[in-house]
């Protein structure tokens, strides 16, 4: 009852976050969907690094290498921090300067005048929402996992079935409600906020709780001792091929709706140097521990009445690792704690994407279909709330069905964004991508992907491999041949479009 006190007292400060926000609410749609553009470096480092960093990082990342070993840093954690900050200075630089210079907030409005259709934004937006609906399923089934792990024997006459930890029904409706309601209190504020808050959180418990368990353990060098001699070595494991095909995973992060979002809440383009600079330091501090605690988690032993027995036991399943060690190595205090920690790190994603979607059905379906004059402010934000309970209840439900792997169903999530990587630099950097080529990329990596995705039995199967590579590397070559050919048999666009988004002084959009 001590970690539940915990977890409902951390909800609680966040509802009133989103309250104490609503004060610098302007009542605009613009203030609503990316905060007047008036976020600084600080903000925006913490609300872009907590967005990016989900169940995937922390739960997924235990409990692959409480599977797969320790090859899990190098295949995801150091190609991240390196990817990450290429494609923020790369292309969410340039994106925030013509985002600002055209008034966009959403991805699907520069790609609709970017390749000159109207169309191509009815085309885009179920792809999106489609890829983002996983992100989402990672977060609650991440969240449902730990909470049950954590608050083991709180209710036992009323939970049976769960030895008396929260079920992930109910947790995941909190969870869910709770970010609900902050989102319609403060818009993209509120989740800025927020996500600073909760990455300040999640960092710091995380630290904290690794320094607890590994001196439970007898110290950092005496848990590693604990752990399965196979996990721990770099070769075997992780084939050269499929290791660096891992390498395009992160390029996602370019084509996230959520992070379009982000990038133009800044103030100017010198708001992001610090994101640039500081994001792949706070990959590693959160990375880090998680996945040690993964791999002292393949043998780790505790002294018991009975003997020494393992902590995790064998056939566990790998998304409640992180919450076992907790649970079982740290107090109740402590475990509460650190719940609130992954909690934080669930939801500073969560927000963020539950904003991008009712944003773009808004402003995307809705609004572009009726005409702009058509609706009010007031109007157009309930439009949006409406559309996030929607996907929220579908969300919701879907992770009520039978459990996937967290890690393995982000990855999954994470190939189709990074496969569509191709569509976003082509706009950006090359004057001679065009309109078919654009619909073209998006059909064929829709289409590929989803044959893949259902190859792997929908995420159950986490062998698929392509001549030793991950799907990814397929599905992005596809994407980008696609891009380059049709693009070079088809007309170029007009030159009013390239005066428009290839100006000599583009790149100077921030002065």
């Amino acid at each position: 009852m001590i970690s539940v006190a915990i977890i409902a007292a951390y909800l609680a400060l966040l509802l009133g976050l989103g309250v104490m926000s609503q004060r610098l609410n302007k009542g605009t749609s613009e203030d609503f969907f990316v905060a007047s553009h008036s976020i600084g470096p600080i903000l925006l480092l913490m609300s872009i690094f907590g967005t990016t960093m989900t169940a995937f990082a922390m739960v997924g990342s235990t409990a692959e290498a409480f599977e797969s070993g320790v090859g899990v840093y190098g295949k995801m954690a150091s190609w991240s921090g390196l990817v990450h900050s290429a494609v923020f200075f790369l292309v969410g630089i340039k994106l925030w300067g013509i985002g600002r210079r055209y008034g966009y907030v959403t991805q699907i409005q520069y790609f609709r005048d970017r390749f000159e259709s109207g169309a191509f934004g009815y085309l885009l937006f179920p792809v999106l929402v489609g890829l983002v609906i996983p992100y989402l399923l990672v977060g609650l089934l991440g969240a449902g996992t730990v909470v049950r792990q954590v608050t083991t024997g709180a209710f036992p006459g009323l939970f049976p079935a769960t030895n008396g930890g929260v079920p992930h029904w109910v947790s995941a409706a909190v969870i869910s409600g709770v970010v609900l309601t902050y989102v319609f209190i403060g818009g993209l504020r509120a989740a800025a906020w927020a996500n600073t808050f909760q990455t300040i959180v999640f960092m710091a418990i995380g630290c904290v709780t690794f320094y607890l368990i590994s001196q439970r353990l007898g110290g950092a060098a005496e848990a590693i001792k604990m752990a399965d001699p196979v996990k721990l070595a770099r070769e075997g494991l992780v084939e050269p091929s499929q290791f660096l095909s891992y390498a395009l995973i992160p390029l996602s992060v370019g084509m996230f709706p959520h992070l379009f979002q982000h990038w133009l809440t800044a103030k100017s383009a010198k708001t992001f140097r610090l994101t640039v600079i500081a994001h792949p330091i706070f990959i590693m501090i959160v990375w880090t521990p998680c996945i040690l605690i993964g791999l002292w988690a393949t043998g780790a032993v505790m002294d018991t009445p009975t003997g020494l027995h393992r902590i995790v036991p064998e056939g566990a399943n790998p998304n409640a690792v992180l919450g076992m060690m907790v649970n079982k190595l740290t107090g109740d205090a402590m475990g509460g704690f650190l719940t609130a920690g992954i909690l934080a790190a669930i939801m500073s994603s969560l927000d963020s994407q539950f904003m991008c979607l009712g944003t773009m059905f808004t402003n995307d379906v809705v609004v572009h279909f009726c005409g702009e004059k058509r609706f009010t402010d007031r109007q157009k934000i309930f439009m949006a709330r409406a559309f996030i309970v929607a996907i929220v209840v579908i969300t919701y439900l879907l992770s009520l069905a039978e459990p996937r792997s967290v890690f393995a169903l982000g990855i999954w999530c994470f190939t189709g964004f990074a496969a569509l990587f191709p569509l976003v630099f082509a706009a950006v950097y090359w004057k001679r991508a065009t309109r078919a080529a654009a619909f073209a990329t998006v059909i064929v990596t829709a289409a590929t992907w989803f044959w893949l995705f259902r190859a792997s039995n929908y995420g159950l199967d986490r062998d698929v491999l392509i001549f030793g590579m991950m799907p990814v590397a397929v599905i992005l070559a596809a994407s980008a041949v696609t891009m380059i050919v049709v693009s070079l048999i088809t007309a170029p666009p007009s030159r009013e479009t390239l005066d428009k988004f290839f100006p000599p002084r583009l790149a100077d959009a921030s002065n």
